[in-house]
């Protein structure tokens, strides 16, 4: 019913032995979430300097920092004074802090995944105050 595979597989797996490469740095899991978790949180930092939320932003910085080890690069950003730019950037907020609570939850980060969550329901409130209760 089925043939049999007939030419070798193109994938390597790390240890079998077939293109092992000792100097490419292997990361583990974890250290593959730590870096995509600092990734969603620097997003999620960008986004909140640019709402001028000085306080949250700092929190975010710090988490930042304790996963890359070195504080984040940021832009000063002064709030937008237009309502139709602050409900897209609250939105991309509430977004990039469900994806951050989602790695967070999977590396069983608990100070990240509750700083999160509270963003989250900052962000959702926001866009609630606006009127835009069915945008998240």
């Amino acid at each position: 019913m089925y043939e049999p595979i007939r030419t070798k597989s193109v994938v390597h797996r790390v240890g079998t032995g077939n293109g092992d490469h000792p100097d490419y740095p292997h990361s583990s899991r974890g250290e593959a979430l730590d870096i995509q978790l600092a990734g969603h949180l620097a997003a999620l930092l960008a986004v909140t300097d640019e709402l001028g939320l000085v306080e949250s932003a700092e929190r975010i910085a710090g988490q930042v920092a304790r996963l890359r080890g070195e504080q984040p690069a940021r832009l000063p950003h002064a709030p937008t004074g237009d309502t139709g730019d602050t409900v897209t950037l609250h939105q991309r907020a509430h977004d990039l802090a469900a994806r951050a609570l989602l790695v967070a939850a999977s590396r069983a980060d608990t100070t990240a995944a509750i700083l999160a969550a509270e963003r989250m329901d900052a962000h959702a409130a926001a866009l609630d105050s606006v009127g835009m209760a069915g945008a998240h």
